[in-house]
């Protein structure tokens, strides 16, 4: 599979990357500076996220898109919901039909109807790019595009380091684990997002991972 990667020099998406990589995928990383990365075996692409609208070509001859989108660099939180938007009008002109997105766990309820984010005891420092996430969200789910795509939401916690088990699959419910803590490392995410993007189990939906 040839897998697009948007946000490739990111933590999370980087960690995508290798991954992807490790599993034999062509891979192609989508970033607005090609300079800042250079690995054998990944061919680079320029995708400026600020420049509209995104050319068809930047996409062409992906089987699909993974998409780690923040916008805590540039104190741009908007981009994340915009980006959502722009990549489902511009991939079906690429010929794309399978879009992954790199989501966030504030958007996940703690009760019927009540979010994660909106918690009194939820960390401030990460409540606009929650929010944020969330608007992505709606976007998917509001879209009419031909794109197949699944929200991917990390657990509250999302750690630096390797492997650690089996991963659990949720869907807009917060869990934890039987500690009751809601964690996942980065490793095993990615493990999650590209065993989602070959098995393609959860199209038009949101899924959560933690263990």
């Amino acid at each position: 599979m040839k897998l697009a990667i948007l946000g490739a020099t990111g933590w999370i998406g980087g960690n995508i990357l290798q991954e992807a990589k490790r599993r034999g995928h062509e891979v192609v990383a989508l970033v607005r500076d090609p300079a800042k990365l250079q690995q054998d075996g990944v061919e680079v692409r320029s995708l400026d996220l600020n420049r509209l609208p995104l050319a068809p070509q930047v996409f062409a001859g992906v089987d699909a898109v993974i998409a780690a989108v923040g916008g805590r660099a540039q104190q741009d939180h908007a981009i994340v919901a915009q980006t959502a938007a722009r990549l489902l009008e511009a991939l079906p002109n690429a010929g794309v039909r399978r879009l992954l997105w790199v989501g966030g766990a504030g958007s996940l309820e703690v009760a019927p109807g009540v979010t994660l984010v909106s918690s009194p005891d939820f960390p401030e420092a990460y409540r606009a790019e929650a929010l944020a996430q969330g608007e992505a969200l709606e976007v998917f789910r509001k879209s009419d595009s031909g794109v197949d795509w699944t929200f991917v939401s990390p657990a509250a916690e999302i750690y630096p380091g390797e492997r650690e088990g089996d991963y659990r699959i949720g869907g807009d419910s917060f869990f934890t684990d039987a500690s009751g803590k809601s964690r996942i490392s980065v490793t095993d995410y990615a493990r999650a997002m590209l065993d989602e993007a070959e098995a393609a189990q959860y199209p038009g939906q949101r899924i959560s991972v933690a263990y």
